[in-house]
């Protein structure tokens, strides 16, 4: 799969629409990318947008793989630092790590700019975040207005469940509060319409989402609308509903309402089968054009220690827009190419 989405860059650029800004470099720039790991389809492709757009300018790449490992990271970013590189990307493995690994490129006055996964401080370095609040509220809304629908008709409490992410991920939290947000507001609205949410922790492992889901799902049958913190693991979802008779397309008796967040390809398959009924979406194109220009930019300008967050507002895609909108998600134009037969 990875492999596959190294091949895919050009295509994911051009179906976008969107054309890489990037820039002019100077000549012998040498960028340090610093990722944790390349678990799922976001971050191959954000990855991938990245390295290979910047070597097309002539711009050297040393990459990084600190394998989920945050000491790992630090060791590796103060190993970039020694040779002198002009500017750093990362993917942080946390809010908490990121802020000490931007504080040491700072103090070394190398520009640094982190892709995605922001810093708990976010007052230092280049920040390219999505605003994960707005995107998730956006999907639970869709959800939330199907589910009233079945609760008139029924007047049956709905039952919502969250696979949260990892609580020291900023990210993780901001997706948990526009969650909240949502169905706190449905609730004041419609009272008896929503049960209390139920909470499964995930730390954004597959692992650990399948065994405290399985739990949360043996002793609540009746949870009838799921957000996951991550569209990575609808397949984990499917393998606890599955067998219990819950993974059925809507419109048919016994469909789970469900969406996530991230835009994967898989999340663009299973809207379109009718398994999932929405996904906020982070615009990888405009993320990864963000991060490279403005860190560019710095070090042509001899900027060594930028401050500045840069948001992606981010949008849902739903079952009622994905045939006006599916070229938007980068997850759909991975599943155009066949990324998920690879």
């Amino acid at each position: 799969m990875k492999r596959r989405a190294a091949g895919l860059l050009v295509t994911l650029a051009l179906a976008s629409g969107l054309m890489f800004g990037i820039v002019r470099a100077q000549e012998s720039i040498t960028i340090c990318f610093g990722f944790q790991d390349l678990e799922t389809e976001f971050w191959v492709a954000g990855h991938k947008a990245i390295t290979e757009t910047l070597r097309e300018q002539g711009i050297e790449v040393l990459e990084y793989n600190a394998n989920e490992d945050p000491n790992r990271q630090l060791e590796q970013i103060n190993e970039c630092i020694a040779q002198g590189v002009d500017g750093i990307i990362i993917i942080p493995q946390d809010g908490d790590s990121a802020v000490t690994i931007v504080n040491a490129a700072q103090s070394a006055d190398i520009p640094i700019a982190v892709f995605n996964r922001p810093p708990n401080d976010r007052s230092a370095g280049i920040i390219v975040v999505a605003d994960n609040v707005s995107a998730t509220e956006q999907a639970v809304e869709f959800m939330a207005q199907k589910a009233l629908v079945k609760w008139e008709v029924t007047q049956e409490p709905i039952q919502p469940l969250i696979l949260v992410g990892a609580l020291q991920d900023t990210n993780a939290i901001g997706r948990r509060d526009g969650f909240f947000n949502v169905i706190n507001r449905y609730s004041e609205r419609f009272p008896g319409a929503f049960a209390t949410p139920i909470e499964v922790a995930t730390e954004w492992d597959a692992a650990t989402a399948l065994a405290n889901l399985e739990a949360a799902i043996t002793a609540n049958p009746g949870v009838d609308f799921i957000f996951t913190s991550s569209d990575f693991l609808f397949p984990t979802i499917r393998s606890v509903l599955e067998p219990r008779g819950m993974w059925v397309p809507a419109g048919q008796p016994g469909h789970v309402i469900m969406g996530g967040l991230d835009g994967d390809a898989t999340a663009c398959s299973l809207i379109e089968q009718g398994f999932v009924d929405a996904t906020g979406v982070q615009d990888l194109f405009l993320e990864a054009e963000l991060t490279m220009n403005r860190l560019l930019q710095a070090i042509e300008a001899g900027e060594t220690q930028p401050n500045e967050v840069l948001l992606d507002p981010g949008f849902a895609l739903t079952a009622a827009s994905i045939q006006f909108e599916r070229s938007r998600m980068w997850g759909c134009v991975l599943f155009d190419e066949g990324f998920l037969d690879q």
